[in-house]
């Protein structure tokens, strides 16, 4: 049984997640597939697997638009599963939406608490940094399994339903914001000339190539989509908003997280 797992991970929180899942599956061979390196074929696999951090109680516009470009399905076995911070909002429901209206046949979905990586939250103190719990911890675990059955059963030809994707009641209330609006939160993006060394890392993590370059970052406010990347991964912490400088970033998984999904 050959398993492509699509993600998108702007930290690290998720692909460390996709690794986990992958490993414990160990009756299944699973490619791991990041979608920011180009265009995937999934044509010569048996299950997709979908996944991605939260983005502003949504899907990232990325991974969004990247699920729309994929060809129609013939009723593919594919799971949805998403990784958050503070809130996951209506991101697991919009992903089943999103892969549903591909034709894949979902049969299986999950959100994951992770260590938060949006700096306003960090900053104010809500980081979540010793997160996963042992009760979500559990959970991840137990939808592994479930996961693997359900595997084991395609492989034996075992008939799979459609899973029901369902969230509490507060995902459920929680707007995915805009674009507009998540560029509006992030605000203006400004470079301290005095620590900028130049390497361009803020251009080649951008997701969204919002970023130029000539001797220093040069950024395009409309191709932005607030998603924090450039300000996390910059190693020189050079890159500030008119709301937050020298503080909050997360450019990796931190160390008790990356310890407790070690495979």
């Amino acid at each position: 049984m050959n398993i492509a797992l699509c993600y998108y991970s702007s930290t690290g929180n998720t692909q460390f997640a996709c690794r986990y899942i992958a490993h414990k599956i160990d009756h299944a061979q699973f490619d791991l597939m990041d979608i920011k390196n180009g265009p995937i074929d999934l044509s010569s696999y048996d299950v997709v697997g979908f996944a991605t951090s939260t983005h502003f109680m949504g899907v990232p516009y990325l991974f969004s638009d990247f699920i729309e470009r994929l060809p129609w399905q013939d009723d593919k076995p594919a799971f949805v599963f998403n990784t958050y911070g503070m809130m996951s909002g209506q991101t697991l429901k919009m992903l089943d939406k999103l892969v549903t209206a591909r034709r894949f046949r979902v049969i299986a979905g999950h959100s994951f608490l992770t260590p938060e990586s949006y700096p306003p939250f960090i900053v104010k103190g809500w980081d979540n940094k010793d997160a996963p719990g042992e009760k979500e911890m559990a959970g991840f675990n137990q939808f592994i399994a479930q996961l693997a059955d359900q595997v084991n059963a395609l492989q034996t030809g075992q008939p799979v339903k459609r899973a029901r994707i369902k969230i509490g009641l507060f995902d459920s209330l929680m707007r995915p914001r805009s674009p507009a609006q998540a560029r509006k939160e992030i605000g203006l993006l400004y470079v301290d000339e005095t620590r900028c060394s130049g390497c361009g890392t803020c251009g080649q993590a951008c997701p969204y190539g919002a970023i130029g370059f000539a001797s220093k970052p040069i950024f395009n406010s409309e191709q932005c989509r607030g998603c924090w990347t450039c300000f996390n991964h910059c190693p020189q912490q050079a890159i500030f908003t008119q709301k937050i400088k020298g503080m909050g970033h997360y450019p990796k998984p931190n160390e008790q997280y990356a310890a407790k999904l070690a495979i």
